[in-house]
């Protein structure tokens, strides 16, 4: 989960410009790790593409629904801001926890998880040591250093487009098309309204994450309310495209059982394709992937709660710098939730977590939506999203379905997803009221 950063100078962004910033928001490493648990659990080449093709649909209908959010109330904090001001602020408060735990900390102990299994292809290390080497190596780095992980995130996602497309070409000039074909006995509309569909959709929607960019960029736009749903569409569209193309090169690359069950499947598929020599290669550069990606969170998800710090007095701490540093209290914080984490918690146990809670987030935002036109019908928006109110409700129901089949299928993963929610309310009552700045309630800026 990443927050585009802005300069906050006149707008200058176009269509072609913002298409390019949301896709390097969305395309990260978890569509590369994925495929193998969603062929375990579907056993049907065409449902697992339609998988893909139904989140990416989810990422356009809540991406739309973001940017009038986010111009009608344009403040920086994301869902931190945006649910005090539509709801409460114990609301913000859980949104603001939610982005602590589950937007930066689960997902960097799930990169950590799936560096160390690359890297020990590689070299004779113990996975878990390799994770957790790199997430403190990372720590220190950002804790004494501040501003090296622009162009490095850059380069990271032309790195990832071009491993795409590495695939995309090869899978399909190498591979088997017939093994797209749906598998004996197991028909579309038998596995598409089973539990078990929407349950995969968590690993789709987590590999999609960082649709809501445009929700953070509407003040950079220099035509909002013409641009800003082109953007959405070409961006997020482009990103389904490559995704789904991704996802059916891997499947034709090698028999599903030595997929199924793997979170390595872009390695399995590299020896299939391109040999000992490509295997190794491709596992590299997944592995580099996978650094620039933990550099990257480890940059951003700290500023989220040194702004937390800066609201609420119990929790400032978190804004603690030192000189030419980054705020290492709350890198040292988000470091050690992931450690934790990765210690503690199987691979599809920490998806579904990070899936469902984050999609739990997500929805209540959308929702307020809603609210915000009937209850101040006459608040200024510069965008308003295509197709209301279908489009936002296509939202709400694929994400209610989702999280409602996750909750019941994925216990574990349910009451860590309870837990977070209680501990945050507590939180909240500890040093939120009384102790924290109020949230304006008008639609300006701050």
């Amino acid at each position: 989960m990443t927050a585009p950063t802005t300069d906050h100078t006149r707008p200058t962004l176009g269509v072609v410009t913002g298409s390019l910033l949301i896709m390097a928001n969305m395309i990260g490493v978890g569509v590369f790790t994925t495929t193998g648990y969603m062929v375990s659990a579907l056993q049907s080449s065409p449902t697992i593409l339609l998988a893909w093709l139904v989140g990416g649909c989810a990422a356009i209908c809540g991406a739309l629904s973001y940017a009038e959010l986010g111009a009608a109330i344009p403040r920086n904090g994301g869902e931190y801001q945006l649910l005090s001001r539509i709801y409460h602020p114990l609301l913000g408060f859980l949104a603001g926890w939610i982005a602590l735990v589950v937007g930066f900390a689960a997902p960097l102990a799930f990169y950590a998880h799936v560096f160390g299994d690359y890297v020990s292809q590689l070299v004779p290390i113990s996975p878990l040591l390799a994770g957790i080497g790199l997430i403190v190596v990372f720590a220190m780095i950002h804790s004494v250093s501040v501003g090296q992980g622009v162009l490095v995130h850059s380069l990271a996602t032309v790195l990832k487009l071009v491993l795409i497309l590495l695939f995309v070409v090869v899978g399909f000039s190498r591979g088997d098309p017939a093994r797209l074909a749906g598998e004996h006995g197991v028909s579309l509309s038998s596995t598409v309204f089973q539990s078990a569909f929407a349950v995969q959709l968590v690993y789709v929607s987590f590999s999609y994450s960082g649709w809501n960019a445009a929700a953070y960029l509407l003040g950079e736009f220099r035509d909002p309310q013409r641009d800003v749903a082109r953007c959405v569409l070409w961006g997020t569209g482009v990103v389904t495209v490559l995704y789904i193309a991704l996802n059916a090169a891997f499947l034709v690359s090698a028999p599903p059982e030595e997929l199924a069950g793997r979170d390595d499947v872009a390695r399995v598929a590299a020896t299939h394709l391109l040999g000992t020599t490509g295997e190794t290669l491709v596992t590299g550069l997944i592995a580099i992937g996978l650094m620039s990606t933990v550099s990257a969170n480890l940059m951003t998800g700290p500023r989220v709660y040194e702004a937390m710090g800066t609201h609420h007095s119990r929790l400032s701490f978190l804004s603690i710098r030192r000189s030419g540093g980054g705020p290492f209290a709350a890198i040292a914080l988000q470091s050690s939730l992931a450690i934790a984490m990765l210690l503690s918690a199987k691979f599809e146990t920490l998806i579904s977590f990070i899936g469902v809670t984050l999609s739990l987030s997500a929805a209540t935002t959308v929702f307020g939506l809603f609210l915000l036109r009937i209850r101040e019908p006459q608040l200024h928006r510069p965008y308003r999203v295509w197709g209301y109110p279908v489009t936002p409700l296509v939202f709400l129901m694929l994400e209610g379905w989702m999280i409602t089949h996750t909750l019941v299928q994925r216990p574990v993963a349910a009451a860590w997803t309870a837990a977070t929610l209680i501990v945050g309310v507590v939180l909240y009552l500890l040093c939120g009221e009384g102790h924290s700045r109020p949230v304006a309630m008008t639609g300006e800026p701050e």
